[in-house]
Formats: C-alpha cells, structure tokens, sequence
C-alpha cells in the first residue's frame, strides 16, 4: 500500500499505473482516507521485493538495498532520484536579498529539497546524487539534519532535465 496525497492526483495515476505495469497479474485499487488515497496491490511475494519494508518507523530501523536492488539504483539512477524527489522532495523557487549599490534586490533561483528522517534513506539519495555529479548539502533546521539542499545552477539544471514536476 503507498499511501498518495491528493494534493498531486498525477501522481497517483503514475504510481498506480507503474503498480500495474510491475504486477500485470495482481489487482490494483485506490481506498480514499483522509486528504489522500492509498494505493494498493496484492502480491505474496511484495516482502522479497521490498525486504526493506518492516514494523517501525523507517528512521528506527536499518533501510539498506540488497545487492539486486542497487544494480538497479546503479543502472537507473535518474529514475531513483526522481521517485525519491517526487515522494519526499520538492523544487521551489527560493529568495534572498542582497545589498547592491545600496539598494537592498530580492533574487530568486530554483533549488530542490529533499526531506526524510531516516538518516539511511538521505545517504541513499546522497550517494546517487554524488554519482550523478550533482552538488548538494545538508539544511539543517532545528539543529535536524533531515533536508538535502540543490541550489547550484548546473545541478538544478541537470536534475530539471531528468526529474520534472510532481503531477
């Protein structure tokens, strides 16, 4: 079950139609909740798919890829990176103002963020960002290091030619 916001009904049609390209055999159905909808699919072997998946928080426990997994992670990075965006990041258009010949100018450049408690789950994002050669860097708010920062104009470029909006 992936529990899917309804502020971004596109992507739930995407996960919900990726759902029935990896299981063409298994039912898919959507059960609205509470300003979302989860989506669901019914497979006995979801478990050795995702041997992630546990009882818990995600950031109590060890979130690590099996050696299959990140072959996969290792052979379609972009394609990582961006589900992980779409689920726990965002492009926005940030601010700041500057002093210029004593006038005070606000300027404004996109940059992404990427949010997530578990400290496993921000190194896997991390460590595919370094293999793609984009530069990135911790936002720490509250004294938490949960968000990874892109705000360099040739990452941000990079990322916006393979990630795209959220739907």
């Amino acid at each position: 079950m992936l529990t899917m916001d309804d502020a971004w009904p596109g992507l739930q049609d995407h996960v919900e139609a990726t759902l029935r390209v990896v299981f063409p055999h298994n039912a898919t159905c959507r059960v609205r909740t509470k300003g979302a909808h989860n989506i669901k699919v019914y497979f006995k072997h979801l478990p050795c798919l995702f041997p992630q998946h546990g009882p818990g928080k995600k950031h109590d426990r060890k979130i690590a890829l099996e050696p299959w997994q990140q072959e996969i992670v290792d052979a379609h990075p972009w394609e990582f990176v961006k589900g992980l965006v779409h689920s726990d990041g965002c492009r926005i258009t940030n601010w700041t103002t500057r002093l210029v010949r004593g006038e005070r100018k606000r300027y404004e450049y996109p940059r992404y963020f990427f949010t997530n408690k578990s400290d496993d789950i921000r190194e896997l994002f991390t460590g595919t960002l370094d293999q793609l050669g984009i530069a990135w860097t911790h936002c720490t708010r509250h004294g938490n290091p949960y968000n990874i920062s892109v705000a360099r104009k040739a990452s941000v470029a990079l990322m916006d030619t393979h990630i795209g909006p959220k739907y």
